[in-house]
């Protein structure tokens, strides 16, 4: 499948007005949207490859998940973004489409405080559980006392 077949499917199954740049097809959905399109995605443009998964924190204008897909026998590359509103850190969890999801939504949880709802095991993965706040997030203080890691 090409790039332009993926957005017309995208489009007539989704809603959703993707854009596209050569073989990448980048979606911006709604946080409600996150999982009816990532099935679509799977399913009918065949990315069963989760490539990674992050958050930004854009300060002002709040937190936004990004996740790569990708069809590698098409060579499709196909990006979900979702801003998240300011002050909410929520997300629906991918766990259940795709495997890989699992320890990525934890570290992104970790780092940056994004809860992914109905994620089966979320916890810390690299900090420990005595940790205050989120390293990643600009509202960290960074010239806070913390104990070293040993």
């Amino acid at each position: 499948m090409t790039a332009a077949e993926a957005v017309e499917v995208v489009r007539e199954r989704c809603g959703v007005e993707p854009t596209h740049e050569g073989g990448l097809v980048t979606l911006r959905v709604l946080p409600g949207q996150w999982q009816p399109v990532a099935r679509v995605v799977k399913e009918d443009l065949g990315c069963q490859f989760f490539n990674w998964l992050t958050a930004i924190d854009w300060k002002d204008k709040g937190l936004e998940v990004l996740c790569r897909l990708e069809n590698l026998d098409d060579a499709l590359v196909v990006m979900l973004r979702s801003q998240l509103p300011p002050g909410e850190a929520h997300c629906p969890t991918l766990t259940g489409l795709y495997r890989g999801a699992d320890w990525m939504e934890r570290e992104c949880y970790d780092l940056l405080g994004v809860t992914f709802d109905g994620h089966p095991d979320l916890r810390r993965i690299l900090l420990g559980d005595d940790w205050e706040g989120h390293p990643l997030r600009k509202d960290y203080a960074v010239d806070m006392p913390f104990t070293p890691y040993r």
